[in-house]
Protein backbone atom coordinates (compact mmCIF):
# COMPACT_ATOMS: atom_id res chain seq x y z
CA UNK A 1 0.00 0.00 0.00
CA UNK A 2 1.36 3.58 -1.05
CA UNK A 3 1.79 5.79 1.87
CA UNK A 4 0.96 9.51 1.12
CA UNK A 5 2.29 12.15 3.26
CA UNK A 6 0.26 15.26 2.63
CA UNK A 7 1.61 18.61 3.22
CA UNK A 8 -0.36 21.81 3.26
CA UNK A 9 -0.79 25.40 4.48
CA UNK A 10 -4.55 26.35 4.33
CA UNK A 11 -8.00 25.04 4.34
CA UNK A 12 -7.27 21.34 3.28
CA UNK A 13 -9.67 21.40 0.32
CA UNK A 14 -7.89 19.15 -1.81
CA UNK A 15 -6.75 17.23 0.64
CA UNK A 16 -10.79 16.53 1.50
CA UNK A 17 -10.82 15.63 -2.21
CA UNK A 18 -7.84 13.15 -1.90
CA UNK A 19 -10.36 11.75 1.51
CA UNK A 20 -13.30 11.27 -0.73
CA UNK A 21 -12.02 9.49 -3.53
CA UNK A 22 -9.93 7.20 -0.89
CA UNK A 23 -13.43 7.01 0.66
CA UNK A 24 -14.88 5.69 -2.70
CA UNK A 25 -12.07 3.43 -3.71
CA UNK A 26 -11.49 5.70 -6.47
CA UNK A 27 -7.90 6.09 -5.76
CA UNK A 28 -6.72 2.40 -4.70
CA UNK A 29 -4.07 0.94 -2.50
CA UNK A 30 -2.98 3.98 -0.88
CA UNK A 31 -3.75 5.42 2.74
CA UNK A 32 -2.97 8.61 4.17
CA UNK A 33 0.06 8.18 6.93
CA UNK A 34 0.61 11.58 7.78
CA UNK A 35 -0.64 15.54 7.39
CA UNK A 36 1.82 18.61 7.63
CA UNK A 37 1.43 21.81 7.88
CA UNK A 38 3.28 24.81 8.87
CA UNK A 39 1.22 26.88 10.23
CA UNK A 40 -0.95 25.16 13.34
CA UNK A 41 -4.30 27.24 12.46
CA UNK A 42 -4.55 24.93 9.24
CA UNK A 43 -8.11 23.37 9.12
CA UNK A 44 -6.15 21.10 6.86
CA UNK A 45 -5.36 19.57 10.48
CA UNK A 46 -8.25 19.48 11.63
CA UNK A 47 -9.86 17.70 8.66
CA UNK A 48 -6.95 15.01 8.86
CA UNK A 49 -7.66 14.74 13.20
CA UNK A 50 -11.35 14.42 12.58
CA UNK A 51 -10.25 10.95 10.82
CA UNK A 52 -7.61 9.77 12.84
CA UNK A 53 -4.93 10.79 10.68
CA UNK A 54 -1.63 11.86 12.04
CA UNK A 55 -1.70 15.47 12.18
CA UNK A 56 1.35 17.52 12.12
CA UNK A 57 2.35 20.98 12.64
CA UNK A 58 6.17 21.96 11.88
CA UNK A 59 6.34 25.63 12.15
CA UNK A 60 9.65 27.29 10.40
CA UNK A 61 8.71 29.81 13.75
CA UNK A 62 10.02 27.04 15.80
CA UNK A 63 13.37 26.08 14.56
CA UNK A 64 16.53 28.23 14.49
CA UNK A 65 17.20 28.73 10.73
CA UNK A 66 15.35 26.89 7.65
CA UNK A 67 18.00 24.05 7.48
CA UNK A 68 16.74 22.77 10.80
CA UNK A 69 13.02 23.56 9.87
CA UNK A 70 13.86 21.75 6.95
CA UNK A 71 15.47 18.95 8.52
CA UNK A 72 12.54 18.32 10.79
CA UNK A 73 10.01 17.97 8.06
CA UNK A 74 12.16 15.58 6.14
CA UNK A 75 12.63 13.36 9.30
CA UNK A 76 8.96 13.59 9.82
CA UNK A 77 8.11 11.97 6.22
CA UNK A 78 10.74 9.54 7.02
CA UNK A 79 9.35 8.30 10.48
CA UNK A 80 6.04 8.15 8.72
CA UNK A 81 7.60 6.08 5.89
CA UNK A 82 6.01 7.94 3.36
CA UNK A 83 6.06 6.17 -0.37
CA UNK A 84 4.51 9.54 -2.18
CA UNK A 85 4.62 13.23 -1.14
CA UNK A 86 1.83 15.35 -1.95
CA UNK A 87 2.20 19.14 -2.16
CA UNK A 88 -0.78 21.09 -1.69
CA UNK A 89 -0.32 24.51 -1.34
CA UNK A 90 3.49 23.77 0.21
CA UNK A 91 6.70 24.10 -1.00
CA UNK A 92 9.70 21.99 -0.24
CA UNK A 93 13.24 22.80 -0.72
CA UNK A 94 15.84 20.37 -2.64
CA UNK A 95 16.94 18.53 0.57
CA UNK A 96 13.42 16.99 0.71
CA UNK A 97 13.08 16.51 -3.45
CA UNK A 98 16.73 15.07 -3.45
CA UNK A 99 15.39 12.54 -0.60
CA UNK A 100 11.94 11.34 -2.42
CA UNK A 101 13.34 11.38 -6.33
CA UNK A 102 10.25 11.24 -8.39
CA UNK A 103 8.22 10.71 -5.40
CA UNK A 104 6.97 14.43 -4.81
CA UNK A 105 3.74 15.61 -6.78
CA UNK A 106 2.14 19.24 -6.45
CA UNK A 107 -1.11 20.26 -7.99
CA UNK A 108 -0.38 24.20 -9.66
CA UNK A 109 -3.75 25.59 -10.51
CA UNK A 110 -2.92 26.71 -14.41
CA UNK A 111 -2.03 24.84 -17.24
CA UNK A 112 1.61 24.90 -16.55
CA UNK A 113 4.06 26.77 -18.51
CA UNK A 114 1.45 29.21 -18.44
CA UNK A 115 0.70 31.54 -15.36
CA UNK A 116 3.09 29.16 -12.85
CA UNK A 117 6.61 29.79 -11.40
CA UNK A 118 7.30 32.49 -9.18
CA UNK A 119 5.07 34.61 -8.05
CA UNK A 120 2.04 32.42 -9.30
CA UNK A 121 0.22 30.93 -6.52
CA UNK A 122 -3.12 30.85 -5.33
CA UNK A 123 -5.31 33.30 -5.94
CA UNK A 124 -2.66 35.36 -7.90
CA UNK A 125 -2.63 32.79 -10.72
CA UNK A 126 -6.19 33.47 -11.48
CA UNK A 127 -5.89 37.21 -11.46
CA UNK A 128 -2.98 36.91 -14.13
CA UNK A 129 -5.00 34.30 -16.22
CA UNK A 130 -7.85 37.00 -16.36
CA UNK A 131 -5.50 40.01 -16.73
CA UNK A 132 -4.28 38.41 -19.75
CA UNK A 133 -7.61 38.02 -21.05
CA UNK A 134 -7.00 33.71 -21.57
CA UNK A 135 -10.28 31.94 -22.65
CA UNK A 136 -9.22 28.37 -21.13
CA UNK A 137 -7.06 27.95 -18.08
CA UNK A 138 -7.06 24.94 -15.65
CA UNK A 139 -4.70 22.89 -13.43
CA UNK A 140 -1.60 20.58 -13.42
CA UNK A 141 0.01 18.02 -11.38
CA UNK A 142 3.19 17.45 -11.91
CA UNK A 143 6.32 15.75 -10.63
CA UNK A 144 8.55 18.37 -8.33
CA UNK A 145 11.67 18.97 -9.02
CA UNK A 146 14.01 21.94 -7.55
CA UNK A 147 13.27 24.33 -9.69
CA UNK A 148 9.06 25.92 -9.50
CA UNK A 149 7.07 24.26 -11.46
CA UNK A 150 9.01 22.75 -13.89
CA UNK A 151 8.69 19.26 -12.85
CA UNK A 152 7.70 16.31 -15.23
CA UNK A 153 3.77 16.83 -16.39
CA UNK A 154 1.46 14.06 -15.05
CA UNK A 155 -2.13 15.25 -15.89
CA UNK A 156 -3.41 18.85 -17.07
CA UNK A 157 -7.18 19.48 -17.13
CA UNK A 158 -8.79 22.60 -19.19
CA UNK A 159 -11.28 25.14 -17.78
CA UNK A 160 -13.64 27.73 -19.47
CA UNK A 161 -12.72 30.86 -18.17
CA UNK A 162 -16.57 32.74 -18.66
CA UNK A 163 -17.47 36.04 -18.59
CA UNK A 164 -17.65 38.24 -15.57
CA UNK A 165 -15.29 35.79 -13.29
CA UNK A 166 -13.44 37.28 -10.85
CA UNK A 167 -10.41 35.77 -9.47
CA UNK A 168 -12.06 34.09 -6.59
CA UNK A 169 -14.84 32.76 -8.58
CA UNK A 170 -12.25 31.36 -10.93
CA UNK A 171 -10.13 29.87 -8.74
CA UNK A 172 -13.60 27.82 -7.23
CA UNK A 173 -14.30 26.95 -11.17
CA UNK A 174 -10.66 25.57 -11.12
CA UNK A 175 -10.67 23.53 -8.05
CA UNK A 176 -14.23 21.90 -8.52
CA UNK A 177 -13.82 21.42 -12.07
CA UNK A 178 -10.20 20.32 -12.31
CA UNK A 179 -7.79 20.15 -9.19
CA UNK A 180 -10.20 17.96 -7.12
CA UNK A 181 -10.48 15.69 -10.06
CA UNK A 182 -6.79 15.33 -11.57
CA UNK A 183 -5.26 15.00 -8.01
CA UNK A 184 -6.60 12.00 -6.87
CA UNK A 185 -6.29 10.69 -10.64
CA UNK A 186 -2.58 11.15 -10.08
CA UNK A 187 -2.52 10.07 -7.12
CA UNK A 188 -3.84 6.51 -7.89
Amino acid sequence: MLRLGILVSGGGTNLQAILDELDQGVITNAAVSVVISNNSGAYALKRAEDRGIPAVCISPKCYDNREEFHKALLAELQKKQVDLVVLAGYLVPPMIVEAYPNRIINIHPSLIPSFCGTGFYGVRVHEGVLNRGVKITGATVHFVDTGTDTGPIILQKAVEVQQGDTPEVLQRRVMEEAEWKILPEAID
